[in-house]
């Protein structure tokens, strides 16, 4: 079985998903639906980057908070789409290029001496990518359902789209 080929269709499943969300995506960057959330905005732009995390997972060792990690930002829904765009042409290349061996090796997250986690890569990429983008995907559906944004299909018709 290669591991990285099932890694690359989902992860080509998850982007195309993903990329149906952005398109969508209302110019009202600074909307919230709660004090506590992110803007619209901060939320389009955290979906878009999430796929560059594919290849910090497999080109280092970990990340460290403390040395210096600065959110992309954007303005425009055509900004968002760019910023994916390269997030997923980056994310592709990673995973094309990785092998067995590196699935394997340990990753970390960290905010200097504070240890988040530490877990083998296949497992970051997993858990802490492909699952974080689909948190987030979903979230960005509320905002649009709340917005009334016809909500894309993601693991079959949506509301908006028709039933099965």
């Amino acid at each position: 079985m290669n591991y990285i080929k099932i890694l690359q269709d989902e992860l080509a499943h998850e982007l195309a998903i993903t990329q149906k969300f952005i398109s969508v995506l209302p110019d009202q960057f600074s909307w919230k639906p709660h004090e506590k959330n992110m803007s619209l905005g901060q939320l389009a732009v955290h979906v878009a980057e999430i796929a560059s995390w594919v290849p910090i997972t497999l080109e280092f060792p970990e990340l460290d908070f403390a040395k210096g990690f600065e959110p992309n930002k954007c303005n425009t829904p055509a900004e968002v789409m760019a910023l994916f765009q390269a997030s997923k042409e980056k994310a592709i290349d990673s995973l094309g290029k990785a092998t067995e061996a590196q699935m394997m090796e340990n990753w970390t997250m960290r905010n200097g001496e504070t240890i988040y986690f530490s877990l083998p890569k296949h497992m970051v990429l997993r858990q802490f990518v492909f699952s974080h983008l689909a948190h987030h995907r979903a979230q960005l559906g509320l905002y649009l359902r709340l917005l009334n944004i016809p909500v894309p299909a993601t693991y079959g018709p949506s509301a908006d789209e028709g039933n099965m």
